[in-house]
C-alpha cells in the first residue's frame, strides 16, 4: 500500500509539472521534497571565438547535484570543467544555487507559483568576455525572481535577476570589463505526449522554446538568444534534454553565439524520512 501511494504521488508530480522542467532556466516550482537529482550537463560551442587562443571548438562538462530540501527550498551544487579558456581540459570551479518558493496558488491542472533564487560562483579562469556567466566563466553572485504559470499542457515562466561579477581566483577584472549585469528569460513548455495518461511509466515528450537575454548597463551591451528544446521524461525518474541556443541579436562580447547542449538527469525520490 505504501509503495502504491508513493508511485501515485510521483505520477501526479510528473503529470502536472513535466512541461515546466525548462531546459535552459529554472521554474518557480521546486523539486519533490526529500528528493535528490543527479544531472550531467554537456555544452558544445561550435563557433567559439578563438581570437585569443589557437583552437576552434570548445566543450564544457557540468555535473550537478540537486536536493529538494522541502516543499519550499531546493539547492544545486555545480562543478565545471572545460577546454574553453585553454587548449587542455581542466577543472574550472563550482557554484551553489538556492531557490525559495514563497507563493503558490493551485487548482485542478493549473497553478501559479513564484520563487526567489540566489547563486554564488567561484571560478579559476581568465576573464575574456563581457557576458557575465557564473556557470564556468565568472566568479560572482546573482539573485532574482521567477514566476511560473501552468495551464493544463502549457507552462509559461519569466525570470528576472541581477548579476555581480567579481575577480576570478587568479585573474582580476579590469576597468573596461562589465561588473554588473541583468539577466531575463521568457520560457514556454508544451506537453506533447502522451495524449492520455494511463501509467507513471509512460514516456513524456515535452517541447520548449525559451528566450534568454542579458544586459550590461555600464557598457551598454546586450543580447537575446532563442533556445528551442526537446525533452523526454522516462519512467518518471529519467530526464533527457536536447537544446539548441542561438543569438537573435546583440552587441555583447561573448565566447560564442551558438550552443548545443545535452543533459541527462536521474532523480531519486523519498531519499530520507
Amino acid at each position: 500500500m505504501k509503495t502504491t501511494l508513493t508511485l501515485l504521488l510521483l505520477f501526479c508530480f510528473i503529470h502536472t509539472e513535466a512541461q515546466e522542467l525548462y531546459p535552459s532556466s529554472e521554474p518557480a516550482s521546486s523539486m519533490a521534497s526529500k528528493s535528490v537529482g543527479l544531472r550531467l550537463n554537456n555544452l558544445l560551442f561550435p563557433d567559439y571565438d578563438a581570437s585569443k587562443i589557437n583552437y576552434k571548438n570548445a566543450y564544457r562538462l557540468n555535473p550537478e547535484l540537486m536536493w529538494g530540501i522541502n516543499k519550499k527550498w531546493m539547492a544545486h551544487i555545480n562543478l565545471y570543467a572545460s577546454n574553453v579558456h585553454q587548449s587542455n581540459f581542466k577543472f574550472e570551479g563550482s557554484s551553489l544555487y538556492l531557490k525559495y518558493r514563497f507563493f503558490s496558488q493551485d487548482d485542478v491542472n493549473t497553478h501559479f507559483r513564484m520563487a526567489l533564487y540566489g547563486k554564488a560562483s567561484l571560478i579559476n579562469n581568465p576573464i575574456q568576455y563581457n557576458e557575465l556567466n557564473l556557470a564556468g566563466d565568472n566568479s560572482g553572485v546573482a539573485t532574482g525572481i521567477i514566476a511560473t504559470q501552468l495551464l493544463h499542457k502549457v507552462a509559461l515562466s519569466f525570470t528576472g535577476g541581477y548579476i555581480r561579477s567579481m575577480n576570478n581566483l587568479q585573474n582580476q577584472l579590469v576597468n573596461t570589463q562589465a561588473k554588473d549585469g541583468i539577466n531575463y528569460s521568457v520560457s514556454a513548455g508544451y506537453l506533447f505526449l502522451p495524449f492520455n495518461y494511463t501509467s507513471y511509466k509512460q514516456t513524456n515528450l515535452n517541447l520548449y522554446v525559451e528566450f534568454l537575454g542579458k544586459s550590461n548597463p555600464a557598457t551598454k551591451e546586450s543580447y537575446l538568444d532563442i533556445a528551442p528544446a526537446l525533452q523526454l521524461i522516462i519512467n518518471s525518474i529519467i530526464r533527457v534534454d536536447f537544446i539548441y541556443e542561438k543569438q537573435l541579436y546583440g552587441n555583447m562580447t561573448r565566447m560564442s553565439n551558438t550552443i548545443f547542449s545535452f543533459r541527462f538527469e536521474y532523480n531519486i525520490f523519498n531519499v530520507y524520512k
